[in-house]
C-alpha cells in the first residue's frame, strides 16, 4: 500500500534538489512480531515473526528539469511477474518551470486522506478500505503548485483500480487532488472516477485533514464513495482518525479509531462487500533510539487494536472480534550517504597518518 512517501510530495519536492544528486539509494525494513486473535481464539497462521516490509527505494534528479523515483518491495517475490506487481511505483517527472510538473510511470494513486497518505511501513492497522485499495497503477499526471509552495492541483489519469486481467477492456480512473497546507492546517482532498465496466465509473470523495499543533498532530479522514452522485451521503464511505504526541523528540504515542461501513451502492471488484460495519479502535507506542538528534531510521513500536461489527468479506483484514497486537523493529539506511561517509573518514584518516 502507499505512502505517501509518494503523492503530491513527487511532484514537488525536486525544487530542493541538487541537479548532481542522480542516484540516492535506500533501503528500509520492519520485522513485526504478530499476535492475531478472533473472539478469544489464537490465529496461528497470522500470528508469529514476520518481515512485514522490505523494500528498496531509488531517487535521482537527472537534470534541472527531469527526475524520476523508484520503490521496490522485495519480502514476497518469487517470480518476475511478481517483482514487476511489487513495485509500487517506477516515475520519471518533468518540470518545465518551478510551477508545473508533468510525471508518468507507475504512480501512486491519487486519492485523498492522511491514513491513505502514509507510507504502510508507517502503519500498524488500517481501515478496511485501505486494506483493499490497489494504490499503485501505470498512467500520468499533470500538478501545479502556487509560487507559496502551499497548495498542488494534480490531475491524473492511470488504469482503474477495479482493471482485471480477465477483462477483455481497459478500464480507466481520473482524480483530481489537492493538497494544501496553511498554518497548523493541511488538507488532501480528491475526487475519483473508478471505472468499473464499460461506461460505469465508481465515485470518490475524500477529505483529508490534519490539525498540528506543536508535538501534537490530529489527522480526520472522510471518504464516502458510490456509482452514482446519490450514494456518496451516508450509504457506503469510511471514517478514519488518529491523534498522536511526540514526547522529548524519542517517544510517540498515538490512538487510531478506523469506522467502515458498505452499502448496498458498492462495487464488488472493490473487494469492500455490502454488508460490512466493522469498528477498529487501538493505539501503540513508538521509541526512537536516535531521535534526540531529530533521526528517525530506527524505531520500535507496540500496537494493539480491536473489532467491533461484522465484515461480510470473508477475505477481509478486519473481523469483528478479532484483536491484533504487534511489536517490533523498522530502521531505513541511506546506502549512498553511508558509503560516501565511509570513504571520507577513511581519506581523512589516511591523510592523518600521512
Amino acid at each position: 500500500m502507499v505512502a505517501l512517501t509518494a503523492t503530491a510530495s513527487l511532484y514537488a519536492q525536486e525544487q530542493e534538489q541538487d541537479i548532481n544528486e542522480i542516484f540516492k539509494l535506500g533501503v528500509e525494513a520492519r520485522f513485526d512480531y504478530l499476535n492475531q486473535a478472533v473472539d478469544g481464539n489464537h490465529d496461528v497462521a497470522g500470528s508469529g515473526f514476520k518481515a512485514r516490509y522490505f523494500n528498496l527505494r531509488m531517487d535521482g534528479q537527472i537534470s534541472s528539469k527531469f527526475s524520476y523515483s523508484w520503490r521496490q518491495r522485495f519480502n514476497r517475490v518469487n517470480s518476475f511477474s511478481e517483482f514487476a506487481q511489487n513495485t509500487d511505483w517506477l516515475t520519471l517527472t518533468y518540470k518545465p518551470t518551478q510551477n508545473w510538473a508533468i510525471a508518468a510511470g507507475k504512480q501512486v494513486l491519487m486519492i485523498g486522506g492522511w491514513e491513505y497518505d502514509r507510507a504502510p511501513i508507517d502503519l500498524y492497522f488500517c481501515s478496511e478500505f485501505w486494506n483493499n485499495v490497489s494504490c499503485y497503477q501505470i498512467g500520468a499526471s499533470v500538478a501545479y503548485t502556487t509560487n507559496e509552495g502551499n497548495d498542488t492541483i494534480l490531475f491524473q489519469a492511470c488504469q482503474s483500480p477495479y482493471d482485471t486481467t480477465s477483462d477483455s477492456l481497459d478500464y480507466y480512473a481520473f482524480n483530481l487532488y489537492w493538497s494544501g497546507s496553511h498554518g497548523c492546517y493541511t488538507a488532501l482532498y480528491s475526487l475519483n472516477f473508478m471505472q468499473y465496466a464499460p461506461g460505469k465509473y465508481d465515485k470518490y470523495v475524500a477529505l483529508g485533514n490534519q490539525f498540528k499543533f506543536g508535538d501534537a498532530t490530529l489527522q480526520l479522514d472522510l471518504m464516502s464513495r458510490g456509482p452514482k452522485a446519490e450514494d456518496l451521503l451516508f450509504d457506503n464511505f469510511s471514517i478514519m482518525g488518529e491523534f498522536s504526541y511526540l514526547i522529548a523528540k524519542r517517544v510517540n504515542v498515538f490512538a487510531k479509531a478506523t469506522y467502515d461501513k458498505i452499502g448496498s451502492s458498492a462495487v464488488a471488484a472493490s473487494g469492500l462487500i455490502p454488508g460490512t460495519e466493522i469498528t477498529r479502535v487501538g493505539g501503540g507506542v513508538e521509541y526512537y533510539p536516535l531521535g534526540g538528534r531529530g533521526n528517525r531510521d530506527i524505531r520500535l513500536h507496540a500496537a494493539y487494536a480491536y473489532n467491533f461489527g461484522n465484515n461480510t468479506n470473508l477475505y477481509g483484514t478486519a473481523v469483528g472480534k478479532g484483536s491484533f497486537l504487534t511489536v517490533g523493529l523498522t530502521w531505513r539506511i541511506d546506502i549512498v550517504k553511508g558509503i560516501t561517509t565511509l570513504i571520507d573518514k577513511h581519506i581523512a584518516k589516511r591523510s592523518a597518518e600521512l
